[in-house]
């Protein structure tokens, strides 16, 4: 199979890696619009489930990926002159650098036979006409997909709060959350380590704060120093980093969650934020990215014909990110509903931070949801507590 990826990202390097894998005579040839080396974003983050999964897929990568990655099993989280520290953590996390993980991909898609062309912008599917598969991960603002905007359907929500991706020197051995009260309302940062050198934060507000603050008509070095003022304890003396822009503005995004009524048109098929997007808060952008590689190359290996093969991607990869995708809607609203849990004791609010892509929480009291979780807990470890009685009776009995 002749196949044409348009975008470099992590989506469209992983699926070649993967279809090389499977079948090294596909010729592949990977098209980015901009230098080798470049990109945007400081680190992103992942957990101990994902990098599984990329030992099963291409060991060789995921031990690369493994030895560049920063990691961390506790959160911090800062309110005022107050912290909450957990040692608790479901899963270890980890973070790499963007660039360091891009570097990764190609060296591994170069060497399998993969041709990468840098400084390359693809139009339109036209200029690939040779192509048996033209795959567009290209992001949310994707090219190919605007092309045929209708027959994809494609929708789009912006978020209430705005935010800007930064990086800093101040190394955070723990994932950290920040929340500071402004005359304006609440600002807060999520802060997490991806070097030994740096980490990145993510700082968020409420528009009338964003305004309040005078974000809005503030430039970037005025925009960093006050930020840098605000978190002063958090960042322990250290600089923020922004993006560098000809014009000097600072980057304030609202969040885009972007969805598709299909994800295939002809030999033209979606992948990673071309086809959906989902609330950074939750940290699962690029879990999802690399998952849908691995969906659609198995898809292809499955089944030798190309339309079969691409209507079972979308049905089995769009069913199974639906729970990550309804996570990330109930975290964003969290946090767009800040001032409701802010006042709360710090281990009640913390408590309900980690709980915050529940469904019920929105239209329950937060104490009540808190004082309910408490119980059930205290329910879980009785019955736990009972049934190991009941086992070691039950093995005494047989025994006895």
């Amino acid at each position: 199979m002749k196949v044409a990826c348009v975008g470099g990202g992590p989506a469209s390097l992983y699926f070649s890696i993967l279809m090389k894998r499977v079948d090294p005579s596909h010729d592949i040839t990977v098209y980015e619009r901009n230098p080798a080396g470049w990109t945007y974003g400081w680190g992103v983050t992942y957990v101990d489930e994902l990098l599984n999964n990329l030992h099963n897929a291409d060991p060789e990568s995921a031990r690369a990926i493994n030895e560049n990655s920063f990691r961390w099993d506790s959160w911090v989280v800062h309110v005022h002159d107050r912290m909450t520290v957990t040692e608790e953590h479901g899963d270890e996390g980890f973070g790499i650098g963007r660039r360091r993980l891009l570097g990764i991909l190609a060296e591994r898609a170069g060497s399998l036979g993969v041709r990468i062309e840098f400084e390359r912008e693809i139009a339109g599917e036209d200029e690939l006409a040779d192509a048996d598969l033209v795959v567009a991960g290209d992001g949310v603002n994707s090219v190919l997909r605007e092309r045929h905007a209708d027959h994809f359907g494609t929708e789009v929500t912006v978020g209430r709060n705005s935010y800007i991706w930064l990086g800093t020197t101040k190394v955070f051995d723990a994932f950290t959350f920040a929340f500071v009260e402004t005359p304006h309302g609440w600002i807060w940062c999520y802060g997490y380590g991806f070097s030994k050198e740096h980490s990145t934060c993510v700082i968020e507000c409420s528009p009338e704060t964003w305004r309040g603050l005078g974000f809005h008509q503030a430039n970037e070095a005025d925009s960093l120093a006050l930020l840098e003022k605000l978190f002063a304890d958090m960042l322990d003396g250290h600089p923020l980093i922004g993006r560098a822009h000809a014009d000097g503005r600072a980057h304030w995004l609202n969040f885009r969650t972007l969805t598709n009524r299909t994800w295939y048109r002809g030999n033209l098929v979606l992948l990673g934020d071309a086809a959906h997007t989902t609330h950074y808060s939750i940290g699962a952008g690029t879990d999802l990215a690399l998952g849908d590689a691995a969906f659609l190359a198995s898809a292809l290996h499955e089944d030798t014909h190309l339309q079969p093969a691409l209507a079972r991607y979308e049905r089995e990869r769009r069913s199974s990110i639906v729970g990550t995708q309804r996570a990330a809607r109930y975290s964003a609203q969290w946090y767009e509903n800040l001032p409701r849990y802010i006042s709360l004791p710090p281990a009640q609010m913390f408590t309900l931070l980690g709980r915050r892509h529940s469904p019920l929480l929105p239209h329950v009291p937060p104490r009540l949801y808190y004082r309910i979780g408490q119980v059930a807990g205290q329910f879980e470890s009785l019955r736990s507590r009972l049934g190991s009685k009941a086992a070691r009776h039950t093995h005494g009995g047989t025994h006895g």
